[in-house]
């Protein structure tokens, strides 16, 4: 007997048990997004290699070691979306969607990278992602970052989140701060770890984020970014505090956080929480005003962020807040006392579904005698069932038996049925 296909390392499944807090979590977002006058965009998951190539960076991780690429009978190179940004920027500027105007979209979806699997990181991970084009103002920055610790706040999670920020500067300011790093690094070359060594002559600033612990002195008097910031760029910095502080937004600013993709400048930021052993980011984002342009379009103010949904899913888990409502129990399981009333089952199920449907309701399949019929509806979770037998066929009525709950069973009638279960 051969050995039974299983799923890939890397990529799970969704079992039915954990999807109502997916559900609960994807209809926060959604709601929030339409809040916010954001609009949904949905792109494929397999693009030409040359967009991540040209957007990431060809010397990121991401580039180098993580993407699923390869020939199709073509012989084109396509490449799982490693993340959404890029595929997004692709998609607005194939419809038009940037020429002489502003917008806010938001995507959800799966990504891909090949690295290695932990708890709340997969091969197949899914995000969230906002981008707003067109605006360069600090106040759309200042949204974006409103917006998630508002999304915090509906999950009940800000209390167990911390923002940190940092601003890259303008493209030319952040080339003279590189230069300035490398000579330091290159000054202290015997600390640097394998790693760091390799980023050295192609992205050094990711050094900065390194959590190796034997760096973390040499780390701690590096040149700061901070302080070799453009004019234009501090001003922008200070203007986003500015409105973060007035709408109560407590923040830190990390002067080691930078971006491990090439378009950013300027505004970069994380919501990290330690609620889940040692310290993880929950959201990234920040400023990519260049990448619009890099990609063959006009030069196009950018901002976003994107949210790893496992981990948050984690995070809701870990910290119980996920209201027991949104577990989606089912309300009522609608059975026959046998073979001769299943047609009325079928027909009171029916009935239930269109005079109320936002109620949870289950027919009776399979057959059976009625101890295994009522043994099926317990395993059902519902709160109730629902029997039909030959005197409420013949009465038209409804047998309701309480299967959570320490209660006498009701008899009442089929047309009153939907207003009992909502009184329950």
């Amino acid at each position: 007997m051969s050995n039974r296909i299983q799923a890939i390392r890397g990529m799970n499944d969704l079992l039915p048990d954990q999807s109502p807090v997916w559900q609960y979590f994807e209809s926060q977002v959604a709601a929030l997004m339409k809040r916010y006058g954001y609009d949904e965009i949905r792109t494929p998951i397999v693009e030409q290699t040359a967009l991540f190539c040209r957007s990431i960076g060809e010397v990121t991780d991401i580039v180098e070691k993580e993407m699923y690429t390869f020939e199709d009978r073509n012989g084109d190179s396509l490449t799982l979306r490693p993340e959404g940004t890029a595929a997004t920027v692709r998609a607005a500027m194939e419809h038009g969607l940037l020429y002489n105007q502003t917008q806010r979209l938001w995507y959800t979806g799966p990504m891909f990278r090949h690295e290695r699997p932990q708890k709340g990181r997969y091969r197949q991970f899914h995000q969230v992602g906002v981008e707003a084009y067109g605006l360069d103002g600090p106040d759309i920055d200042a949204e974006v970052i409103l917006l998630s610790a508002r999304l915090w706040k509906q999950l009940g999670l800000y209390e167990h989140v911390s923002l940190e920020l940092n601003s890259l500067g303008s493209n030319e300011a952040r080339a003279a701060y590189r230069d300035k790093l490398v000579a330091y690094f290159e000054a202290h070359h015997e600390v640097l770890d394998e790693d760091s060594r390799r980023r050295l002559g192609s992205n050094p600033l990711r050094i900065l984020d390194s959590k190796n612990p034997a760096m973390a002195d040499m780390l701690a008097d590096a040149p700061r970014l901070m302080d070799h910031l453009d004019d234009e760029s501090r001003e922008h910095f200070e203007a986003l505090t500015a409105r973060l502080e007035a709408a109560g937004i407590d923040y830190v600013i990390n002067p080691r956080l930078v971006r491990g993709l090439d378009y950013y400048c300027r505004t970069v930021f994380e919501w990290t929480t330690t609620a889940l052993g040692s310290q993880g980011t929950v959201c990234a984002g920040g400023r990519y005003d260049g990448l619009v342009e890099q990609l063959g379009g006009k030069p196009t103010p950018a901002v976003g962020f994107a949210m790893g949904i496992e981990r948050l899913i984690l995070l809701l888990e870990t910290l119980d807040t996920v209201p027991d409502e949104a577990r989606a129990p089912l309300d009522a399981y609608v059975l026959g006392m046998d073979a001769g009333t299943d047609m009325a089952a079928m027909a009171l199920a029916e009935q239930l579904r269109d005079t109320a449907p936002e109620l949870g309701v289950q027919l009776h399949c399979g057959g059976g005698n009625f101890k295994n019929r009522m043994k099926k509806a317990d395993r059902s979770g519902a709160r109730v069932a629902l029997i039909i037998g030959e005197n409420e066929q013949a009465s038209s009525t409804v047998a309701i038996k309480f299967l959570r709950d320490d209660r006498s069973q009701e008899v009442v009638a089929q047309q009153d049925l939907a207003t009992t279960l909502r009184s329950l």
